[in-house]
């Protein structure tokens, strides 16, 4: 393994903005920082950001708030000033982990520093598109942008099969490989104080089953199936409770939702927790995980859950379900609120059950982030290999024309910078030695005048 790669990580998420891809790309620096190489992560600004808390350097550059619609905040890629400090980094590959803005940053950086620019593919896009872009006409001009700026990257990787499938159905064309995510748990289950500790306070009575998700509360991640499915087992006279812990921008439909179906008193709402520890003391009390989203690539909370011996209920078919048997380290079920329903009665009658999955999932599905990035990393290394040996076939599309045009403005303007700083350095400079010799004359002056003064009372 090459142990001296300096590697340029962008993505538009990255905390305070907390979701799966900003998780990713924290452990992806930390590892490779602390244990493989060197790596710099570039993202966009956030008033409230602390970087000083990461063993990696962080650059930021100018943002758009639009967290209101996509939860996170959108980069403005044509930073000179930003470019221009990226450039001194000396680079020897670009890993890009949002296929829109960050990727527009990373193919400007690819063609001015002559690097390969490898893009990994984590989330459906085209949901994100449709819900934050209403017009018809306009959700296919993005999906157009998203799909050009993947072709344009030199390897494209997946963290699933499905995100795969999912990257053909949209008009790519070109290769992939599946390169899967980790987890930063350790496998393994806290103390039991410290499960008592976090859940003081929330109705949890021993012996009555605990559900758990954690993630973004959007309705697009199947929370409308939990929550019919738990109103169905509600009806029925079975007890249980609910805690999600999250945020996102339909939590209070979500909640009033919840209140109208009576669910009120089961089912509790955690605002996001970024202490590692607590989520996994969160995992341990859980009994059972439950995931019924389409929407996720990889569903790494699913491995989450598993590090902590927690079996999940997952779609038939999904791409979080790719490595779960039924029975076995999870539960599938059909894409409605019935299968889960009937899936969730039969496991409260026999609770034996879900453990024994859980210890399922905790042997087949866990995957540390330190084995993954040690994967990816080895990768980086072919990856550099190929393009020296010019494999990777020339980026000659439109829209590499145009990014190649603005670079060019962005020469421009860096020089013009650069010239002005060495004028005002030159200026600075003269300055100085006029200053120098203004009081060397000033010295000399006062000098002469005394040495005159003594000649007078000498000879006056």
């Amino acid at each position: 393994m090459n142990t001296d790669l300096n590697i340029c990580l962008i993505n538009d998420s990255f905390p305070p903005a907390i979701d799966g891809v900003a998780t990713a790309v924290v452990n992806y620096a930390t590892i490779i920082q602390e244990k493989l190489g060197q790596a710099t992560v570039v993202t966009p600004n956030y008033p409230d950001a602390d970087d000083s808390v990461y063993p990696f350097p962080v650059v930021r550059y100018p943002s758009l708030n639009t967290t209101k619609y996509l939860g996170y905040r959108t980069g403005l890629p044509f930073s000179t000033d930003v470019v221009d400090q990226i450039e001194t980094g000396r680079f020897q590959l670009i890993h890009t982990h949002c296929p829109i803005t960050s990727t527009i940053l990373a193919r400007i950086l690819r063609d001015r520093m002559h690097v390969p620019l490898i893009l990994t593919y984590h989330t459906k896009f085209d949901v994100d598109i449709a819900n934050a872009i209403r017009a018809k006409s306009l959700q296919k001009t993005a999906i157009q942008l998203l799909v050009d700026n993947i072709a344009a990257c030199d390897e494209v990787w997946t963290v699933s099969r499905g995100a795969g499938e999912n990257l053909r159905s949209i008009g790519y064309e070109g290769k992939y490989i599946v390169m899967p995510n980790g987890v930063d748990f350790p496998k393994g289950r806290v103390s039991d104080k410290l499960v008592k500790q976090v859940s003081e306070g929330y109705d949890l009575p021993e012996g009555v089953p605990v559900f758990l998700y954690v993630g973004r509360m959007m309705w697009y991640k199947g929370i409308r199936i939990t929550l019919d499915a738990l109103r169905q087992l509600a009806g029925g006279g079975q007890d249980f409770r609910m805690v999600f812990i999250g945020g996102g921008t339909d939590k209070d439909e979500i909640v009033a939702y919840t209140e109208e179906s009576g669910l009120a008193d089961k089912v509790f709402f955690i605002a996001p927790i970024h202490d590692r520890e607590t989520i996994r003391a969160w995992y341990c009390r859980a009994d059972l995980f439950l995931f019924p989203s389409t929407f996720d690539t990889n569903g790494l909370v699913v491995r989450e859950a598993a590090a902590c011996s927690l079996a999940s209920v997952l779609i038939k078919g999904s791409c979080a379900a790719e490595d779960a048997t039924d029975c076995r380290n999870g539960f599938l079920i059909e894409e409605n609120a019935g299968s889960m329903a009937a899936v969730l009665r039969d496991l409260c009658r026999e609770p034996d059950k879900m453990h024994q999955a859980g210890e399922g999932a905790a042997s087949d599905l866990y995957i540390s982030w330190e084995d993954a990035v040690t994967r990816a990393y080895d990768r980086y290394a072919y990856v550099l290999e190929n393009y020296k040996a010019g494999i990777y076939p020339d980026h000659d599309a439109f829209s590499d024309y145009i990014y190649r045009a603005m670079g060019g403005s962005m020469d421009m303007r860096i020089q013009a910078v650069r010239k002005r700083e060495q004028n005002l350095q030159d200026l600075a400079e003269v300055r100085d030695k006029a200053i120098d010799l203004i009081e060397e004359i000033q010295d000399n002056l006062e000098k002469n005048l005394h040495d005159f003064g003594e000649y007078l009372d000498r000879f006056g």
